[in-house]
């Protein structure tokens, strides 16, 4: 049987009410505009009474009347306008109150999403794709304006039909109660729509957030892309989405033409022939005044319009309901980071790393750490080897707290990594990763990350100290200088010194490299190697090794195998062993000597 996605299925009313429920509070704080926006909605439906029953008795009285003069004409016109004015105003104060309650409703649903996710683990990220979160964030939350919006329909509609039907009663109350056996129709109508409606608008959701994937996905990728002339295939798989939501967006189209609209619609003129046919049988014994007809057919009016427009929002009510679901499921994802004490006031002053026994997987069911034991003195390196998938930037995730560890002991300073602060890790943790990230901005702002109490001259004491000012001096605006997005316009080697800088300025206890030079050219890589062993002065550093030439003045050299250390020691003495470490020492400068001749 093929597998349904869950959001294919309907939602249960009792499913609905938890959303709307756990929707609700977000809306408290600004309840004072709903509110108003609620006693607004009332005083419309007051005026929507007024005005027909005020036209009803000029037409009786006056109209008819030979005896009426231009003045009593002109009197009640300028009163009649002076109603609808009202009535314009009203209608304005109790929109822009809703809507002022719903945006801002939205923006704390919007800013508690973003917080959400930067309290969650890596774990979380790895296996939920980008455009699916970046789809919750922005076109989930945009939905829920059009939902807060029903709810406001539903108010105006409930004061509307309750007193168009005591105003319909005051006229004719038997016509009045005549008109109710419309309402079973609607209810009905309403409750199908919901039952067809869930499932399809649950789909559109999960093809949204494919397509909104799919796009990310070929942004990221658009070098790679263009290199392997994967345009078409791209291309193809995109349209595949596009489809698949077009189709159910034609399904969607469907059940709303026929459900919504015009039923009501349909309602409404049966509703108007019944009036007429009842005044037109009492015309036959009676005179009838058109003044009542006029007013009655008002209200029969005002008694529909409202659940018309219910019935336009309830393919919104749909779609909220689900965008709801989407964004509270982020907001109860318990993938969080790894805990961490915040109350301590522990502090890394030496820089004493201590792996005992460590073991950990990215999954419960498959270790990629098996037991790992070693030790990193204040001030040492130790250099991490080994093929992909040995292990080795695993145990860079779990050191800087990127993952949990399923168990063992990772001490620093001989205290328990766990019983440190965030802050205090991060600020004593510094990390270069292989693919640096720079920010849009400017040189100085990417060294000293937006913290304002690092000072100009700081960071260009750090961008010296990592040789990075070789090529910053030579810009046009130096420290100045624009950063585009990614950092696409400087070279590769340029953005790693940038790193390096901005790890630096902070002054960390430990260094951690993550294969630092892995993508950088060999004469680049002379100025790199500058900076990192400037870097690693005085600190505990942890390194993963790509090119073995560079870590051959390591303390210690763990080669790493399937989770496993399998050999340690420093650069003559792994040579001398002639094992892994020997073998792979030895391809890594046949490569070397073959490339220079």
């Amino acid at each position: 049987m093929k597998h349904e996605s869950v959001w294919a299925r309907s939602f249960t009313r009792k499913e609905q009410k938890t959303i709307i429920k756990r929707l609700i509070p977000y809306a408290m704080e600004f309840k004072g505009q709903f509110i108003t926006a609620i006693v607004f909605a009332l005083i419309l439906s007051l005026i929507n009474i007024a005005l027909p029953r005020s036209l009803q008795y000029y037409l009786d009285h006056y109209l008819t009347n030979s005896n009426t003069t231009m003045n009593m004409i002109l009197a009640f016109a300028g009163l009649y306008f002076l109603g609808t004015i009202i009535k314009a105003a009203t209608q304005f104060i109790q929109q822009f109150a809703f809507g002022m309650g719903a945006e801002r409703t939205l923006e704390r649903i919007r800013v508690e999403l973003f917080k959400k996710l930067h309290t969650l683990g890596l774990k979380y990220f790895d296996n939920v794709p980008a455009g699916s979160i970046v789809s919750r964030v922005t076109n989930d939350t945009k939905t829920l304006f059009d939902f807060w919006t029903l709810f406001l329909t539903i108010f105006v509609a409930s004061f509307s039909v309750i007193s168009a039907f005591f105003a319909m009663a005051s006229v004719s109350v038997s016509l009045a109660c005549l008109t109710l056996i419309f309402l079973p129709v609607i209810f009905a109508t309403t409750y199908l729509y919901e039952k067809l409606s869930s499932k399809i608008y649950r789909r559109l959701r999960e093809y949204l957030s494919r397509i909104n994937t799919k796009l990310n996905e070929s942004l990221m990728g658009i070098s790679i892309i263009q290199q392997f002339r994967q345009q078409k295939r791209i291309t193809h798989e995109f349209e595949d989405e596009n489809e698949a939501y077009m189709q159910m967006r034609f399904k969607m189209i469907k059940i709303n033409s026929l459900l919504l609209f015009p039923i009501v619609t349909l309602l409404f003129n049966l509703a108007e022939l019944v009036t007429l046919t009842y005044f037109g049988v009492q015309g036959l014994d009676n005179f009838v005044k058109a003044g009542v007809i006029y007013a009655f057919l008002s209200y029969v009016q005002n008694f529909f319009n409202p659940m018309t427009n219910v019935m336009d929002y309830m393919s919104v009510f749909q779609d909220g309901i689900v965008a709801g679901s989407r964004i509270l499921k982020i907001m109860d994802e318990k993938t969080y980071a790894p805990k961490q004490n915040e109350e301590s006031d522990a502090e890394i002053t030496a820089g004493r790393i201590e792996f005992k026994d460590v073991v950990f997987g990215y999954d419960e069911d498959n270790p990629v750490l098996k037991n790992i034991n070693f030790t990193v003195e204040p001030g040492q390196t130790v250099a991490l080897v080994g093929h992909t998938g040995s292990g080795k930037s695993s145990i860079i995730n779990v050191l800087m707290r990127f993952y949990e560890f399923s168990s063992g002991q990772i001490l620093i300073d001989g205290h328990d990594i766990r019983d440190y602060s965030t802050a205090e890790l991060r600020s004593k943790l510094g990390l270069v990763l292989q693919e640096p990230f720079l920010f849009y901005g400017d040189i100085k702002t990417n060294i000293r990350m937006y913290d304002k109490s690092i000072t100009d001259e700081q960071v260009k004491e750090a961008a010296e100290f990592v040789n990075a000012s070789s090529f910053i001096e030579k810009l046009p605006q130096k420290y100045d200088s624009k950063v585009f997005e990614r950092g696409g316009a400087f070279s590769a080697g340029q953005r790693q010194l940038l790193s390096f800088a901005r790890t630096i300025v902070r002054d960390p206890k430990i260094l951690i490299l993550d294969e630092a030079t892995a993508n950088i050219d060999t004469q680049t890589e002379m100025m790199i190697q500058h900076g990192m062993n400037q870097m690693r002065k005085g600190r505990t550093t942890i390194a993963i090794a790509h090119r073995l030439s560079t870590i051959k003045d390591a303390d210690l050299i763990l080669v790493l195998d399937k989770g496993n250390i399998v050999e340690r020691g420093n650069h003559e003495s792994l040579l001398a062993l002639n094992g892994r470490y020997a073998e792979l020492y030895r391809m890594q400068s046949a490569q070397t000597q073959g490339q220079g001749a």
